[in-house]
């Protein structure tokens, strides 16, 4: 059958909400086109304030990236505005002549910002805030200049105030009315966040009117002049005063508009049944609604007339605003300014940060208005909704959900109190009970996980601090993937990616090169950020820079692991967990001549001497003469193995071997953290390799290597990788990922959590799909690993202070 053809104006979050519940109904109706006047695919403009503040990348406030677009069979045009609907052909037209041919046609067109009719609003320097061209216009200018005033204090206006001072610029808020944001807070809940602000730095204008935009002789704006005759300096200014509904290209099509896109209960417009519009820039009933969690309703009703179903209507949405200005938390809904007729309950402390205001008329709750402590926002909302009396809960309304009724606060968070039916994200209307299940049924572990698989979280953030606590209690652990942006340490703003990435980028080869260059506040570092940069400098420039033993830890320095009575414990390497008579005398009489008191067989397979005295360990180790087992140390501990095929009647591949050929070849290879390998001669898997960093399994056909797992304190399950065929293969797709993790791998961050952060489909496609890079990885590793001195019996070479055991005995 042939397909319909759908064309879409506009490339937003409402427009691209509706076509995936579109193909979540039926991906097989359509042949979708979208046409997007802005170069890039489908962005949270929402998030635009994080990327001025500089918090996150442009690329990381992509929703669907242009493989999306590509994997669903749509055809995007970015950067083409289109101009023309020729309803009788229906075929619309791009400023470039592009045309598009359509059966049923989506208006999407959003909304225009408006600028105040001032003299010098056309001054260079002068912009609104809505999209990407705007936020990068702020970035660039300053770095370059100093003085920055933003007109108008809502939500918008103050955003770009907070970035724009982040970045170092001094700012000023104009506002013309009588306290900020008065359209989400009354005046009291307004002052505090005025306070707050110029706390921070921030300066303010309330009550001022522009007259006039003050052009310098160069044509760029240099000051903000008012209707008092005063003036602020200006280098840059923002215009958050507003939007429009973009209407220009439906009126051109003669559809009725009246405050927008005049549309009925279905998203079709009223003018023709061929099209329909959701957004900001669509009218239904007469509002036009700027908020994401009314224009993801339309999305969904719109999806189901195009898909055909009929049976969706839209009557309207009841909104609230849950917001996070600068950092601060703000909720309001409904008649939250009372009035004539109406009773308030107000709790007010100003010196914790915290006002709430609850309006009740008729015993019911009208409205709601709370600064500082939002979480019992989504309650009050539902309430208000539903309509219910609050007579019986008055006493104790003000103080939240968890102490009506049987629901004590029990040391239980707000997340674990709330119902399954409670909504935690209002944006996307997501249930507590759809995220825990989600969590649940697909193995969730981090915030950005949840944020794809339920959107919660995912549109303006106001609920992430809910749906962490959600994680929390239902997966346990860890609940948030590592913050990007966060400091290695208080000596620097800098995180491990960046430092990392300057390294490679600047060949720094020593430390006071790396603190030098990335302007260090401590100028000796301190002991959390010397092993990183150390580490990161041995392992991206082998050979070239030299290792610190300064910088690392004293387990590291003394080659030996202190013990908490000050004594240490020494394991020797037994290659693949196989040891000879031998080896085994010559530890019998080490432990006999030095007197160690405590000798014990590992977990990985070896034998470990417990209470060397530190005067002890040179010669302990020269007694031995076996190698370094690095059991100190962030490298290759241990490769555990069982007898294989060599002894036991189960086995299939000789793991025995195999483990001594990975350990012989990787076992001076220094990592972001400890690593630990296993081999299995067969799925009975004795050798536990379904939670080592590294775990291959012997089948029939040859190999299965697993990677990632954990047995710490949470067990993590490794993930099954690839099949191999020879020995071969698994020494060189094992060093293949362990010199990826070295090059990316973040200190103190284990395989785990590295593949976690990055993805397993990023490390599959480095080392599965890219045979030239995964060889690559191989010989870079051997090349860093060859000649690496055994700490052990190499001093000079592996710069061991030999001082250190020497001055006890003086």
């Amino acid at each position: 059958m042939k397909k319909l053809k759908l064309v879409m104006v506009g490339n937003g979050m409402a427009g691209v909400r509706t076509i995936e519940e579109l193909l979540k109904i039926d991906p097989s109706l359509y042949e979708i086109t979208i046409f997007g006047a802005e170069p890039h695919p489908n962005y949270n403009r929402i998030l635009l304030s994080p990327v001025l503040a500089g918090e996150q990348t442009l690329e990381e406030i992509v929703l669907n990236p242009y493989d999306w677009y590509r994997d669903n069979d749509i055809t995007l045009h970015t950067g083409k505005k289109v101009v023309q609907i020729d309803r009788i052909r229906r075929v619309v037209r791009a400023d470039d002549g592009t045309e598009a041919a359509y059966d049923r046609l989506l208006l999407c067109t959003g909304s225009n910002p408006f600028m105040l009719p001032v003299p010098g609003k056309d001054l260079q320097g002068v912009i609104a805030y809505r999209d990407i061209n705007d936020t990068n216009t702020m970035i660039e200018t300053a770095t370059t200049h100093r003085h920055a005033v933003v007109i108008g204090g809502g939500l918008l206006g103050l955003e770009a105030a907070n970035g724009l001072m982040l970045r170092g610029m001094s700012v000023t808020v104009v506002h013309v009315n009588a306290w900020l944001m008065e359209r989400q807070l009354d005046d009291v809940a307004g002052r505090m966040l005025q306070k707050s602000l110029e706390e921070r730095g921030l300066q303010f204008r309330i009550g001022a009117q522009t007259q006039e935009l003050v052009g310098g002789e160069d044509g760029r704006v240099k000051a903000v002049r008012f209707k008092d005759g005063t003036e602020v300096p200006a280098d840059l200014v923002v215009m958050a005063v507003g939007i429009r509904p973009n209407t220009g290209l439906a009126e051109q099509a003669g559809l009725l508009v009246n405050r927008g896109i005049v549309v009925n209960d279905t998203m079709q417009t009223v003018t023709d049944p061929r099209i329909w519009s959701v957004g900001e820039c669509a009218a239904h009933r007469g509002t036009a609604y700027g908020l994401v969690a009314p224009l993801f309703e339309q999305a969904k009703v719109a999806a189901n007339h195009l898909a055909e179903f009929g049976i969706a209507r839209y009557q309207g949405s009841l909104t609230s605003t849950k917001l996070k200005v600068t950092g601060i938390d703000l909720f309001s809904a409904g008649e939250f300014m009372g009035g004539e007729g109406t009773e308030e309950i107000v709790m007010s402390d100003p010196y914790a940060g915290v006002y709430k205001k609850l309006v009740i008329q008729n015993d019911k709750l009208i409205g709601a208005c709370l600064y500082g402590d939002t979480v019992d926002g989504s309650w009050y909302f539902k309430l208000l909704r539903d309509g219910r009396s609050v007579a019986d809960i008055r006493d104790k309304l003000m103080f939240g959900e968890s102490n009506i009724g049987d629901v004590g606060h029990e040391g239980h968070s707000k997340a674990a109190a709330m119902p399954e039916e409670a909504e935690v994200c209002g944006c996307n209307g997501v249930s507590k009970g759809a995220i825990c299940k989600a969590i649940k049924d697909k193995g969730l572990f981090t915030l950005e996980e949840v944020r794809k698989h339920t959107k919660a979280s995912a549109s303006c953030g106001s609920c992430t601090g809910l749906v962490e606590q959600l994680l929390m209690f239902t997966a346990g652990g860890d609940y948030s993937a590592t913050p990007k942006t966060k400091a290695m340490c208080s000596c620097t703003e800098h995180g491990h990616q960046a430092v990392r990435e300057a390294i490679v980028k600047h060949k720094l080869l020593t430390i006071a090169e790396v603190f030098r260059f990335m302007d260090w506040k401590t100028p000796n570092g301190c002991a959390s950020c010397r092993p990183a940069v150390n580490y990161y400098l041995i392992s991206s420039w082998p050979k070239e820079a030299r290792d610190d033993p300064q910088s690392r830890f004293i387990n590291e320095r003394s080659h030996a692991n202190i013990q908490k009575d000050g004594t240490y414990s020494v394991i020797p390497r037994m290659w693949g967990g196989e040891t000879t008579a031998d080896e085994l005398r010559r530890i019998a009489d080490v432990v006999d001549k030095y007197k160690i008191p405590t000798v014990k067989v590992t977990g990985g397979q070896r034998i470990d001497l417990l209470g060397v005295k530190k005067e002890d360990l040179v010669n302990v180790w020269k007694d031995i003469g076996m190698p370094s087992g690095h059991a100190y140390a962030k490298a290759l501990r241990t490769v555990k193995t069982c007898v294989g095929s060599e002894w036991c009647r189960m086995g299939t591949q000789d793991s025995t071997q195999m483990g001594k050929d990975l350990e012989r070849a990787m076992w001076r290879m220094y990592a972001p953290h400890k690593v630990k390998f296993a081999v299995s001669g067969c799925p009975r898997n004795c050798a536990e390799a379904g939670i080592k960093d590294v775990g291959i399994i012997g089948v029939d056909s040859g190999w299965e290597m697993y990677i990632a797992g954990n047995g710490g304190i949470k067990t993590e399950v490794a993930h099954f990788f690839t099949k191999l065929k020879t020995a071969a293969e698994v020494l060189e797709y094992t060093g293949a990922f362990m010199q990826l993790y070295r090059e990316e791998g973040w200190y103190l961050e284990r395989t785990v959590h590295y593949v976690a952060r990055v993805g397993l489909d990023h490390v599959k496609k480095r080392i599965l799909d890219d045979a030239a890079g995964r060889l690559a990885l191989w010989e870079r590793l051997q090349f860093a690993l060859d000649g690496e001195p055994d700490p052990w019996f190499e001093f000079d070479r592996a710069e061991v202070d030999t001082r250190q055991f020497s001055a006890l005995k003086a």
